[in-house]
């Protein structure tokens, strides 16, 4: 690490403002001094989509002091993005697999080619140098790409961050590890097997930390954590909040890849078995960022009781 300089006026630049575009836009925001502008990556179409939901982001947008710039990731080219990206010393990509496969190099190329100081690219979740190439979720080897691209040169600080799956997502009846209506909780691998989440609201602050923090993390992973529990845990938190026992059940690793053969397609499959293989999913809540700097999260105990029936 070494000391940022705060003389200059840092311009940071988030893509995109979903869920956890709009929580780190947030993050910075809280932290924003006269030093810091903050700026966002929308695509034109967006800025003048007329849904109440889009102009509920654009009016949070604006309540922040955020600038709006506009380009679309998935159309543009390399070079058009670099065009927008120059201007800006920090970039925070919060433009995820959705946007399509290649999205994650492109933009990463983008960020070396208009040579901006540091990148922070869309890593937020598993720890992709553990899990290695080849895993049942093939979308996770261009993230190996992205950072292959960035330890390649010197010429752009970057920095990962780590932060497990969201915690909603853990719950998310289509996950098929917590399912009410059968009453089931599903482990995935073993009752052993760890997993790490993170909210994204936690996400976005804590991110806003990282950035902003000094001496400043360079050319690095830095870890953060909601939680890391056991699927066991989980099955206990559960039954706390809903206040009735869970029948528990194991989905083993086999099983899972031999379900995947059959459903080749199937994203939902995919992230299962990586999950249930336990390697680069978890890490402990004493080695991150957040433990480090005593910095408050969401533990998955308190976001159930915030959004599950309560018994």
């Amino acid at each position: 690490m070494q000391s940022a300089d705060t003389k200059v006026k840092q311009r940071i630049l988030v893509l995109g403002a979903g869920e956890l575009g709009l929580a780190v836009l947030q993050g910075l925001a809280s932290r924003a001094t006269e030093s810091i502008s903050i700026s966002v990556l929308l695509r034109q179409t967006n800025v003048h989509d007329a849904s109440v939901e889009k102009q509920q982001a654009l009016r949070a947008i604006g309540a922040l002091g955020v600038t709006i710039e506009t380009a679309d990731v998935t159309e543009a080219s390399v070079q058009e993005l670099a065009a927008v990206l120059q201007r800006f010393d920090t970039v925070i990509s919060c433009v995820g697999f959705s946007a399509g496969r290649g999205t994650q190099r492109k933009l990463t190329e983008a960020a070396l080619m208009a040579g901006v100081k540091r990148y922070v690219p869309w890593q937020f979740g598993v720890d992709y140098d553990l899990i290695g190439r080849g895993s049942p979720q093939d979308l996770f080897d261009e993230q190996l790409d992205v950072r292959d691209l960035l330890r390649a040169q010197s010429r752009t600080e970057w920095v990962i961050i780590s932060t497990g799956m969201f915690t909603s997502f853990l719950f998310e009846p289509a996950f098929g590890v917590v399912d009410l209506v059968a009453g089931r909780v599903s482990a995935l691998g073993s009752f052993d097997t760890e997993v790490t989440v993170t909210t994204p609201q936690d996400i976005g602050a804590l991110t806003a930390a990282i950035v902003l923090h000094s001496p400043r993390f360079v050319d690095q992973v830095v870890y953060i954590a909601g939680d890391t529990l056991t699927y066991g845990a989980l099955g206990d938190v559960v039954e706390r909040v809903i206040g009735r026992k869970v029948e528990r059940r194991v989905l083993g690793v086999q099983q899972l890849l031999t379900d995947l053969a059959q459903h080749s397609d199937d994203n939902l499959l995919k992230y299962r078995a990586v999950f249930a293989m336990g390697r680069g999913v978890a890490w402990d809540m004493e080695q991150t960022f957040n433990a480090q700097h005593r910095l408050p999260v969401t533990r998955a105990e308190s976001w159930a009781q915030a959004n599950l029936p309560c018994g």
